[in-house]
């Protein structure tokens, strides 16, 4: 296992990161332990969730995922040897986050709302990485439109100085040691290193977006100034939600898989994905490689990638992904991606 610089924190965190959104709905709180178990013995660092797991969000099960993740740390005793990550919801349309209904929105009220809460989850009395779940904005961000920018919100958004301001004051009550964020666009990572700049505000230390072969649209923009002004990629997604797998492919549905139980693959059922996933699936059979390791390779080698983001609902999911990072990728074999990617460029953005 290699560790890479988070942005410019002098922390620094696994290639792999454990992601635990299915903790509290797809697996149980022994089977989480588990992974997280598994997943320190191979060397993983760096664990991520959030107020919002688990996933599908629920009334019901919200909160669910940071109460396992933090009995593993209550029985395990070893707050000191992980990177703790969580996120903060963005605006909603959600009720059940806040007190009384009310809406989840990027305020300094709700954010130290939400901190608080998922502290007392989590046993822990800070996080190393609290970042911005999704923006208080109206954009594309969850591939509903695909890449096309139609228009500016109609609706009041919180001002970004008034977001930082107040992230500011829980780095400097030491709650958070670091501020992230999620879901983002070049606009918004370049207007966040601005206020931080101008107004004395916490420096953002990465970037937490999907990326994947079946989309790469991280490459156009953000790549760039992520690794020019040293914004970490927490590449998120990294199977297309097991779509690049192949086990979705003619619409297949096997039986306890998350599309299957959720019906939530949408991003990933749009015309072309078939085709560059039986492409890719294809090229990896030829080279003698797990398709699934092949995947996960591609995205932890690239240069603007700091940690890859698994999930997994099986122990042997789980392993298969773990040892990803024994997978090289010959110039040759990338040659071979880049030509697929040519004739099938994110079809899932």
């Amino acid at each position: 296992m290699q560790y890479r610089p988070l942005g410019r924190t002098g922390l620094r965190v696994s290639e792999i990161c454990l992601g635990t959104m299915t903790f509290g709905q797809q697996n149980t709180e022994a089977e989480g332990h588990a992974q997280l178990d598994m997943a320190l013995e191979h060397g993983v660092n760096f664990i991520d969730t959030a107020e919002l797991y688990s996933i599908p969000p629920r009334a019901e099960t919200q909160g669910a995922t940071e109460r396992i993740v933090g009995s593993w740390l209550k029985a395990r005793g070893n707050r000191d040897k992980v990177i703790l990550a969580s996120k903060v919801t963005g605006r909603s349309s959600n009720d059940w986050f806040r007190p009384n209904g009310e809406l989840p929105r990027l305020t300094p009220k709700q954010i130290r709302y939400a901190i608080e809460g998922s502290l007392k989850r989590l046993g822990t009395d800070y996080l190393d990485l609290y970042q911005l779940h999704w923006p208080d904005r109206k954009i594309n961000i969850f591939g509903e439109g695909g890449t096309t920018f139609h228009s500016l919100s109609d609706a009041d958004e919180v001002p970004i100085a008034e977001t930082l301001g107040a992230l500011g004051e829980l780095v400097a009550e030491g709650k958070v040691r670091h501020v992230g964020l999620s879901n983002e666009t070049a606009w918004g990572v370049s207007e966040f290193l601005r206020v931080s700049r101008e107004e004395d505000k916490p420096r953002i230390a990465s970037i937490q977006n999907a990326y994947n072969l079946l989309n790469r649209t991280y490459e156009m923009g953000l790549a760039e100034m992520g690794l020019r002004e040293d914004v970490s990629l927490l590449a998120y997604s990294p199977l297309a939600q097991g779509y690049l797998t192949g086990k979705y492919l003619n619409g297949a549905r096997p039986a306890g898989a998350r599309t299957t139980l959720f019906n939530r693959g949408q991003r990933y059922e749009k015309p072309g994905v078939d085709d560059a996933i039986k492409a890719y699936q294809a090229l990896a059979k030829e080279a003698g490689i797990d398709f699934a390791q092949l995947s996960l390779a591609f995205v932890t080698s690239r240069p603007f990638v700091t940690s890859n983001i698994i999930g997994a609902t099986t122990m042997e999911q789980l392993k298969i992904a773990l040892t990803s990072i024994e997978v090289q990728l010959s110039p040759e074999l990338e040659e071979k991606i880049n030509a697929i990617h040519q004739l099938n460029a994110n079809p899932a953005p």
